[in-house]
């Protein structure tokens, strides 16, 4: 008897950024306070409000052009990731993903974050070739960085997803992908007009209107409840009982829709007397 071959309808493409995504904190963050560099912070909200480079580029800008940033060396950005602080439970999520009730989920890391931080932060839970990071040119005499290979952020990831679906056969609508911020507005717009699933993993104004789905957990594994229900039709019960049958309950699962307003009064409306209701 032939070996089983799965089904290409049955293959699809999970695609998560890293910072903030399956980490807690900004690789930049970890790096600066590893290397006593200040503000850190105050720098790339000064890049972002010339729009010099990107939305998720700051960081390589400053490696390259910043005095204080240009000590930085490879073996620093392996360092970095040593010390980035990941969400619970992202072996779990790879291992799962890998065989989803003969559905598999192959898995990428797609990040303007280093590739070396990543690598080094994921080490033996993600494959090397299946992450896709920053990449710097060094130089061979002094390890300084020379130059920017190449920079997965904003339509960056857009490029390294088609490359990717394109390698492994798969279709439009069984991609997913899964961010936390501004620089994953693009690659959501793509994924989503195609007709794939988006979630978000934070409450970013930008991003939680364009994301179909929008899960808060400090547990990696939390991204398979959308997964699961939006594109293996399962029941709560049943998806309750596989994170149970993993050693973890789902405690508390609330399923809000929040209507965040501001409201003041107009400019030149006459006063509403206290106590007045609303027509």
């Amino acid at each position: 008897m032939s070996p089983s071959i799965t089904s290409p309808a049955k293959q699809y493409l999970v695609m998560s950024d890293f910072d903030q995504t399956l980490s807690f904190n900004d690789s930049g963050i970890v790096l600066s306070e590893m290397l006593n560099i200040g503000a850190f912070e105050e720098r790339i909200a000064g890049l972002s409000n010339i729009h010099l480079v990107q939305q998720g580029g700051e960081l390589a800008y400053l490696i390259l052009h910043d005095p204080e940033y240009r000590r930085v060396r490879k073996h620093h950005l392996v360092e970095a990731g040593k010390q980035i602080r990941l969400k619970q439970n992202i072996r779990l999520l790879v291992q799962l993903l890998d065989d989803l009730d003969g559905h598999r989920f192959t898995f990428y890391v797609v990040s303007a974050a280093p590739e070396e931080v990543i690598q080094s932060a994921l080490e033996g839970i993600v494959p090397p070739d299946h992450i896709f990071g920053t990449r710097f040119r060094y130089n061979d005499a002094t390890g300084e960085v020379e130059s920017v290979l190449q920079v997965t952020a904003g339509y960056g990831k857009v490029a390294v997803l088609e490359q990717l679906r394109a390698k492994l056969l798969t279709s439009h609508d069984r991609v997913v992908y899964v961010g936390d911020g501004s620089s994953d507005i693009h690659v959501m717009l793509h994924v989503n007009r195609l007709d794939g699933l988006t979630i978000a993993v934070s409450e970013n104004k930008y991003i939680t209107p364009i994301a179909r789905r929008t899960v808060l957990s400090e547990d990696a594994s939390s991204v398979l409840v959308p997964i699961l229900e939006e594109l293996l039709g399962w029941n709560s019960t049943r998806i309750r009982a596989l994170f149970e049958s993993r050693g973890l309950l789902l405690r508390e699962w609330d399923k809000v829709r929040t209507d965040s307003l501001t409201i003041s009064e107009a400019s030149g409306a006459p006063a509403a007397e206290g106590g007045a209701a609303l027509q």
